[in-house]
């Protein structure tokens, strides 16, 4: 299908095109941001998405950047996913985000999506949500009344809807470098390579006298939004890393879930089933890395 008629502005600065989305608003228009343009432009074609109006960042400066900045690591939202997966700083410092951006789709999808776009999507079932809650992640959003910084737990609302007011832009993203002796996983059931999670865990832990610490968990691909996974992270915080320790954790990560989604690919109680298999499998990871 073709999408349906859209105006289309490419600002030059971030100043203009906050301008421009203030104007368009003013005006009754529906605007759309594009950034990556890879999840937008085929909802664009099957009409899904109907806009009055796209504002295209590409040309924006100073967006893409990414760099160690006062001890967090700094991504520019129009940096492509391929320049996160590359990154040797991301790698390096931060090796959770970089195996979630390695499982975003195929590399062609990472050549052109952008991080910030996947933020502002919001998809329940991409891994980015997951780890923005368990690295406790900031956004940065410019918009008419300057810049303002949304922590993670704040900024995913529901199914594909952020914290983001009509006018503000996603500029940036910042996470914490992964401290010493602090384990991660992150693991994920689709269908096939590149699609979408039917389910999926994201953690980290520190190993602190061989017992773990500061355990944070989240699951995506089972509700609204990406969740964390309070009663497991109890569960394991001050006891000493143990398959049984593990497949409690599991168990009880599994039972919290109150009402995972439903769908053709799989059932809630499929989803339950591997959200307690992946955490437990993804714990062994993160003790293992930690230690």
């Amino acid at each position: 299908m073709k999408p349906a008629a859209f105006e289309y502005h490419a600002p030059t600065t971030l100043a203009e095109a906050v301008g421009l989305l203030a104007r368009l608003e003013d005006e009754g228009c529906d605007a759309k941001i594009l950034a990556g343009g890879q999840s937008l432009m085929p909802m664009l074609a099957m009409r899904v998405a109907r806009p009055d109006a796209l504002v295209d960042l590409g040309r924006v400066p100073g967006l893409a950047g990414i760099r160690l900045h006062d001890g967090h690591i700094a991504i520019g939202a129009m940096a492509s996913k391929r320049a996160a997966e590359l990154s040797e700083l991301v790698r390096d410092k931060q090796p959770l985000f970089h195996a979630a951006t390695r499982l975003v789709g195929h590399q062609q999808i990472r050549n052109r999506g952008s991080v910030g776009g996947s933020f502002a999507h919001a998809d329940p079932a991409s891994e980015y949500p997951a780890v923005a809650l368990v690295l406790d992640m900031e956004m940065v959003a410019t918009g008419p009344d300057g810049e303002r910084v949304i922590p993670a737990a704040e900024f995913f609302v529901t199914y594909m809807t952020t914290a983001l007011e009509p006018g503000e832009i996603l500029t940036e993203l910042r996470m914490p470098v992964l401290p010493a002796r602090a384990g991660w996983a992150i693991r994920e059931v689709s269908r096939r390579s590149g699609d979408l999670a039917l389910a999926g865990v994201a953690l980290t832990l520190r190993l602190d006298a061989g017992r773990c610490t500061d355990v944070r968990i989240a699951a995506f691909g089972v509700g609204a939004t990406a969740i964390r996974l309070t009663a497991a992270e109890d569960a394991l915080n001050g006891a000493a890393p143990s398959a049984d320790r593990f497949a409690r954790a599991g168990a009880i990560a599994a039972a919290s879930l109150a009402e995972p989604m439903s769908c053709i690919h799989a059932t809630a109680d499929y989803r339950r089933h591997l959200v307690r298999t992946l955490l437990e499998r993804s714990l062994a990871d993160a003790a293992a890395r930690a230690g």
